[in-house]
């Protein structure tokens, strides 16, 4: 039997409508729906499904995401099929942590709600983010640590996709550089703040006090950080990583590697959007990339995994 992964997607693929046909069709997922909404107070299906502002805004863009995330997670289970190891890029990071049963659906609920009120009231003004295009990891770092203020790699994506971030001053500059070195394009991005800097320290270190009271289970199936690209074997490593991952690099390109090394054959992206599978592609086209974000997308990777012979 070939390998499987899940992978979770991060912020950023959002829409209205997302897991709109999961909530309607199938009992299971209407319960992760309304699981979300008796832990965070909200309205979560009015959030992911009605045209609306406040999906876009961090602070609720996030419970709306995982959640939607977690009902297909269930659809998925309940036709019988599991993972080998779990990982998601950056906030996706929370699907991972459920599917490797080191959270509850509600715990996960509860936490991400907070990481998204702590990011959007700890976003400073002054900070941006820009996706660099066509130049090599390394030197993108070397840039980045010669240049004056805050800036540093954001994501590590793919191949000749690395997202910086930092002090707008200092991104400016250092893309400047950057495309004197030899960077195909250097597109600023329409983000709220400079996600994944120390820019962000003190909302990883509130999300610190959040996570105290949370408790974390074993981790039932392997599961790869973003701060490491390594797997986390242990569960008293968790809440340090989650506070660390608010303002670490995204290690994700490192972190698929890391699972095709370990033999893992078959990607499955749950959760709005293809831009895991657009990742991998550029990654490594020789292993197999699927997503589900609809109904009929389920139906589709469960015939296809029973035609790889990964279903019993």
């Amino acid at each position: 039997m070939k390998k499987i992964a899940f992978v979770f997607p991060g912020q950023g693929s959002q829409y209205a409508g997302m897991g709109k046909d999961f909530y309607e069709q199938i009992p299971e997922c209407r319960e992760v729906f309304e699981e979300a909404c008796k832990v965070t107070g909200l309205d979560l299906p009015s959030l992911c499904f009605e045209e609306n502002e406040e999906l876009h805004i961090t602070e609720y863009t996030q419970i709306a995401m995982v959640t939607v995330e977690a009902a297909i997670l269930r659809a998925l289970q309940k036709k019988g099929i599991s993972s080998d190891i779990n990982a998601g890029l950056s906030l996706g990071e929370y699907g991972a942590l459920i599917t490797s049963k080191a959270l509850s659906y509600s715990e996960a609920f509860h936490i991400v709600r907070q990481r998204g009120i702590l990011m959007q009231e700890a976003v400073p003004h002054g900070g941006a983010m820009t996706a660099v295009l066509g130049l090599d990891e390394k030197k993108i770092k070397e840039i980045c640590e010669c240049t004056e203020g805050i800036v540093s790699v954001a994501n590590y994506n793919c191949p000749g996709q690395t997202v910086i971030t930092g002090e707008e001053a200092a991104v400016r500059y250092a893309s400047e550089e950057l495309k004197k070195a030899g960077a195909r394009r250097c597109i600023p991005l329409n983000v709220s703040g400079p996600f994944h800097s120390e820019m962000l320290k003190n909302a990883g270190q509130d999300l610190g006090r959040v996570l105290e009271n949370i408790e974390i289970h074993e981790i039932k199936t392997p599961y790869i950080t973003n701060v490491t690209a390594e797997y986390v074997k242990d569960k008293n490593e968790v809440k340090n990583l989650l506070e660390r991952q608010v303002y670490s690099s995204v290690l994700w390109q490192q972190s698929v590697e890391k699972m095709i090394r370990d033999g893992v054959k078959i990607f499955i992206e749950i959760g709005p959007g293809k831009t895991l599978n657009g990742f991998l592609k550029k990654i490594d086209r020789t292993v197999t990339g699927m997503n589900i974000e609809r109904v009929e997308d389920l139906e589709k990777v469960t015939a296809a995994l029973q035609q790889e012979e990964c279903l019993c």
